[in-house]
């Protein structure tokens, strides 16, 4: 069994380059609740540094179990070891604040896949003004 870290750098890889970074932080919670809580509060920390840090993309996730995950992409190596160079204070106001047990891993992904976020159609009501595209 490996010792616990404090957080874990992957690499997320594009077949045969690295193309994104991650910083990953695992903690499980006595119950749901304390998550929650605590959800909040790095929601609320980690959403104030995205342009600060220039995060890629944060992804916050609860387990009914008392599990909270938070996944913070970046670009490249740079802008996560700026991050990484900052990031004390938050574990250390967390752990001030809640009581947890940490458990992380280091590894490579294999695929990433993220579907674009955006409606191919839209639906309009009332009186409509079409633009001509090459005129915009």
């Amino acid at each position: 069994m490996t010792p616990l870290n404090q957080w874990s750098t992957i690499c997320l890889v594009n077949w045969k380059r690295c193309k994104m970074y991650a910083k990953i932080y695992q903690y499980k919670f006595a119950n749901v609740n304390e998550a929650k809580v605590a959800a909040a509060f790095c929601s609320d920390y980690l959403g104030g540094k995205i342009a600060e840090y220039k995060f890629q993309a944060i992804n916050v996730a609860i387990g009914k179990g008392g599990d909270l995950s938070i996944l913070i992409k970046f670009e490249d190596i740079n802008k996560l070891k700026k991050y990484e160079e900052k990031a004390q204070s938050f574990i250390n106001e967390l752990k001030g604040s809640f009581v947890f047990k940490e458990n992380h891993f280091a590894g490579v992904f294999v695929l990433n896949y993220e579907a674009e976020a955006s409606a191919r159609e839209l639906k309009m009501s009332g009186p409509v003004k079409v633009l001509d595209e090459s005129n915009a």
